[in-house]
């Protein structure tokens, strides 16, 4: 996908950035337009766009690195702790599958970094939502 894809591109070093790890599977980078500095993206080697696209051989690899990564920012960086989040097509600026790790600390003035905040109406309408979710994953 090299040309197509800005995250390829950094995956097969057409494009520059600022590797933090990498592995058989995943490249992790600074992301160039950071929260705050430490902001890393973790993408899988292999384009794939969303998350409900990874493959299931490539979960266990590419969230034991985010796992890794959620602590690392903390100690590399003195945070007092982490951000972890995966966007699918919305608010997703680039079409390829990361998580971004962003280091967080008390304080730091992040409120509702991605997503406003809502209510249920009452409870009947959350236990609603609850049991159709709860369907379609047991429907799997």
């Amino acid at each position: 996908m090299s040309g197509e894809c800005a995250f390829c591109d950094v995956v097969d070093r057409s494009a520059p950035a600022h590797i933090v790890f990498e592995d058989a599977d995943t490249v992790a980078f600074l992301d160039r337009r950071p929260v705050f500095k430490g902001h890393v993206l973790l993408v899988p080697r292999r384009h794939v766009a969303v998350l409900a696209d990874l493959p299931a051989e490539l979960i266990a690899p590419l969230f034991a690195v985010a796992q890794r990564l959620s602590s690392t920012v903390v100690d590399a960086l003195g945070a007092q702790g982490s951000f972890v989040a995966v966007n699918n097509v919305v608010s997703q600026s680039v079409p390829h599958l990361h998580v971004h790790v962003v280091p967080r600390t008390k304080g730091d003035g992040l409120r509702g970094f991605f997503w406003p905040r809502t209510k249920y109406a009452d409870e009947v309408e959350a236990d609603d939502y609850a049991a159709r979710l709860g369907a379609a994953m047991r429907a799997g």
